[in-house]
């Protein structure tokens, strides 16, 4: 079933407290984590449909919620603890699929990065791993919202020749993980373009005309799902481009999960000048920043 999802995640762990406690400084406190995250669910969750979450906190701050905004909780360890270097993913030690009911939560978000050209059986194990969590997700009447992050075995992320592979890794990965066997419900996917090497934002590397190609093809796999773009820690202003740009090109996409690019700057807000102060920059940044990309979308 379609649902338009303008969503803001809030699910960082320890790199978001690492960058609380240098903005803090000498007033940095056990709890700022938990304030902080707390301040964006009340303050954006008004403009919002949805707000994810890391299963770490999720028992703290479920209560939080505006009265009309979805409970999302991500079902995953801290995002910056991956088993091994094979990147799979882990669960969540203090969190099971039993849990959600009792938290209100009726939606799941799992990530996994995925090389389509990796080692065949590592992904042979990531695939059977999400497959899995479809099923369970089905037993327990969880919406599942996939991530797939790609990435390639033998090139880094940021320059020139990644962004040319970029489109390719993207539609790879959104077309096998739309099978029916992952029973996934949205999937949640990177924009499949780097800004930095289109034309009219950075080095022409790609012309616009083949970047809105790029979107098109891209999205193809996921006709029959709902289909959200995430923000990957770019700003705000190329995130909100994105989006229109995967309207241009047509894309029938479903909305959004925006990070960073709708808070990272309260960060600083935080550090200097507290909870009252972030709170009124929320209301009155972070607000208007949700409201441009819903815009962005209808």
């Amino acid at each position: 079933m379609t649902t338009a999802i303008y969503g803001v995640a809030i699910d960082a762990g320890s790199g978001l407290q690492a960058a609380l406690k240098e903005a803090r400084g000498e007033s940095a406190q056990a709890n700022d984590l938990l304030t902080f995250k707390r301040c964006v669910i009340e303050e954006l969750g008004t403009g919002a449909s949805d707000v994810l979450i890391d299963a770490a906190t999720a028992e703290r701050l479920v209560t939080s919620y505006p009265p009309q905004c979805r409970r999302m909780i991500a079902y995953e360890a801290d995002v910056y603890h991956i088993a091994d270097d094979d990147r799979i993913t882990v669960f969540p030690d203090n969190l099971s699929l039993a849990d959600y009911a009792a938290l209100g939560s009726t939606q799941l978000k799992f990530f996994i990065y995925y090389a389509p050209d990796d080692n065949a059986e590592l992904n042979q194990r990531k695939q059977a791993l999400v497959e899995q969590l479809g099923h369970d997700c089905k037993q327990h009447n969880l919406r599942f919202l996939m991530e797939p992050l790609v990435y390639h075995p033998t090139i880094e992320a940021g320059g020139a020749d990644y962004a040319k592979r970029k489109p390719d890794l993207v539609q790879r990965a959104t077309s096998l993980f739309a099978e029916p066997r992952f029973q996934v419900d949205v999937l949640k996917v990177e924009v499949p373009v780097d800004l930095n090497f289109v034309d009219g934002f950075g080095e022409p590397l790609m012309s616009r005309a083949d970047a809105l190609q790029a979107f098109h093809r891209a999205a193809l796999p996921a006709a029959d799902l709902d289909l959200v773009y995430l923000s990957a820690g770019v700003s705000f202003d190329w995130f909100k481009a994105s989006l229109s740009m995967a309207r241009e090109a047509g894309v029938a996409y479903n909305g959004f999960m925006c990070g960073r690019a709708l808070w990272s700057d309260a960060i600083a807000v935080f550090g200097s000048d507290g909870e009252t102060a972030v709170r009124q920059w929320l209301r009155e940044n972070g607000q208007s920043r949700l409201a441009q990309l819903i815009s962005a979308v209808q």
